[in-house]
């Protein structure tokens, strides 16, 4: 495997890890690690750098919500058209192309399932290339990116043999 692609796969599994580090850990000059992460920042190949958060361990109240759009592609555009004008909502935080039963996945998030449910009908639904839509809640969050959210419950009682 290519140093680029070592480079990109630390940074994905910890975006804190520093240049020094990554350096260290494959053996390269620190400059040369500064140098090919400038240019995957410049050229879009790093999109951005993001925190993985555990919203049930905290008192803010969160609605995740996974909908199922089928919709009409546009002539010369395909989905793009649609799918750009449904990810620039701020309640969207992923829209994803698909294969199988529907054309679009998109991920909102909001405080209640009222609102996401608000949204839905108000927003996304009444555009007019949308043919229908199937909206999931999460109910909870096990693993996201990789990382599991549960720790495993250990059984401290002692054991007793007869």
């Amino acid at each position: 495997m290519s140093e680029i692609l070592e480079i990109l796969e630390i940074l994905e599994k910890n975006s804190r890890a520093t240049a020094e580090e990554i350096a260290v850990m494959l053996g390269k000059p620190v400059e040369e690690v500064k140098e090919a992460i400038k240019k995957f920042e410049e050229e879009n190949i790093i999109a951005g750098y993001s925190t993985l958060i555990n919203w049930d361990r905290t008192e803010r109240e969160k609605v995740t919500a996974l909908i199922e759009v089928k919709v009409t592609p546009q002539r010369g555009l395909g989905f793009d058209k649609i799918a750009d004008r449904i990810y620039k909502y701020p309640e969207v935080t992923a829209c994803y192309l698909m294969s199988g039963g529907f054309d679009l996945t998109v991920i909102i998030e909001g405080r209640t399932m009222k609102e996401v449910a608000l949204f839905v009908s108000e927003k996304l639904a009444p555009l007019e290339s949308v043919l229908s839509c199937a909206t999931h809640f999460v109910l909870k969050k096990y693993k996201d990116k990789g990382t599991i959210f549960e720790e495993k419950q250990t059984d401290r009682r002692e054991q007793i043999f007869i």
